[in-house]
C-alpha cells in the first residue's frame, strides 16, 4: 500500500537524517575526487569525460546509500533515479554556466568549485527530501526492522 501523504518526522529525526545525508555526501565527494584524479592521471581522456564519469559514480553512490540508509525508502528505484536525473539535467548545465561565468570575471576556480558544491549539497538535499522521497521515508526493510 502506497503512502499518499508526506512523512512527518520529529526534529530529532530530521536532524539525524540531515547528518546522514551530509556524511554520505562527503563520502560521495571523495569518490568523485578520487575517480576524477585516477581518470585524469592514468588515462588520456580530456577533462569533460573524466568529470562526467566521476560525477556519475558519485551520484549513483550518493543516491543508493541515501535511499537505503538516510531516507529508508522502498519507493520505485527507477522512478526515483529518473527524478534525480532530472535534477542533474538542470543543475549540471546551470552550474557549468555560472562557474565559467564567475571564473571569466576573475573569481578563483576553487572558490567557485566549493560554492557550487555547497549549492549542490543544499539543493540536492531539499530535492531528494521533499520531492523524491517525501512520501516513502521509513518504508524499506531496514526501517521496518528498527520499529
Amino acid at each position: 500500500m502506497k503512502n499518499k501523504t508526506p512523512v512527518k518526522l520529529s526534529k530529532k529525526e530530521n536532524f539525524f537524517q540531515f547528518l546522514k545525508f551530509t556524511a554520505f555526501s562527503l563520502s560521495a565527494g571523495v569518490i568523485q575526487i578520487i575517480s576524477f584524479t585516477l581518470l585524469t592521471e592514468l588515462t588520456d581522456l580530456p577533462y569533460w569525460p573524466s568529470y562526467l564519469i566521476a560525477l556519475i559514480l558519485s551520484v549513483l553512490y550518493n543516491f543508493t546509500v541515501n535511499r537505503r540508509f538516510t531516507y529508508k525508502s522502498a519507493n520505485n528505484i527507477s522512478f526515483a533515479m529518473m527524478q534525480v536525473f532530472g535534477y542533474y539535467l538542470v543543475f549540471t548545465p546551470l552550474s557549468t554556466w555560472w562557474g565559467d561565468a564567475l571564473i571569466n570575471i576573475g573569481w578563483n576556480e576553487y572558490v567557485v568549485l566549493i560554492g557550487t558544491m555547497v549549492i549542490n549539497f543544499i539543493t540536492e538535499f531539499l530535492f531528494t527530501r521533499f520531492v523524491v522521497f517525501r512520501k516513502s521515508i521509513n518504508t524499506n526493510d531496514l526501517a521496518k526492522k528498527t520499529t
